[in-house]
């Protein structure tokens, strides 16, 4: 029988090692594996290479990954807001590294990975600092700049609702990076609000399929109510 849920966010995160790439979705607060992202905390990998839409906010989640010196480098679209202070000052202390992507770029190569494409080429960020030392060419009279995919050890992502072979639906907003993330890393791991049986979900409504997920932890009421 296939059972992808576990019962703890230790048994989510268990056996993350140093040195993984994980990919963890979220727009801002829309859609982050917030309970997930404080399980890898908790669990003490450490020299990870993350990769998101944003470097985090306030001091608590992506932030407090940060801030306790787990991150060796981050590769995001958006590493300064108002509130990224924790960022701000291990970059100036040149305490972390930063790779700038574009976010269109980082869904597509994101995407390209989970599609078995091993790079493709933009006009995003063509003529900028953003694609010194990489190929360019010109197609169809336009410049262009080559994109490498981008693959995971480890993604972390928050659906709405799941079953337990690991079918994902997402909410709304809350969507946006992590059926792209499921498809390019090796270990998808999922929390959702709510867990259904088998044949709940409408196969129609189905974002993400079990076969890219391998575990889907199910947040506990309160949590999911306030996330909702």
């Amino acid at each position: 029988m296939i059972d992808k849920t576990v019962p703890t966010l230790e048994a989510a995160v268990a056996g993350i090692e140093d040195g993984a790439t994980v990919l963890v979705g979220g727009f801002g607060p829309s859609g982050a594996p917030t309970e997930l992202i404080e399980a890898l905390l908790a669990q003490g990998a450490r020299e990870l290479t993350i990769v998101s839409n944003h470097a985090g906010n306030g001091e608590t989640g992506l932030a407090a990954l940060l801030a306790a010196g787990r991150v060796r480098k981050i590769v995001c679209s958006y590493p300064r807001h108002k509130d990224s202070y924790v960022f701000d000052r291990l970059y100036q202390a040149r305490r972390i590294e930063l790779e700038l992507v574009p976010q269109g770029t980082l869904a597509e190569r994101m995407r390209a990975a989970g599609a078995g494409i091993p790079a493709f080429y933009t006009p995003t960020g063509y003529g900028t600092a953003l694609a010194e030392g990489k190929e360019t060419r010109v197609i169809d009279g336009r410049a262009c700049v080559l994109e490498h995919a981008l693959h995971g050890d480890v993604a972390l992502v928050r659906a709405d609702r799941a079953d337990r072979w690991g079918n994902l639906v997402y909410r709304k907003a809350a969507r946006n990076f992590g059926p792209v993330m499921a498809t390019a890393a090796r270990l998808a791991i999922a929390q959702a609000r709510e867990i259904v049986a088998l044949g709940a979900l409408d196969p129609e409504a189905i974002v993400t399929p079990g076969l890219f997920v391998a575990r889907v932890w199910q947040m506990p009421a309160a949590r999911s109510a306030a996330a909702a």
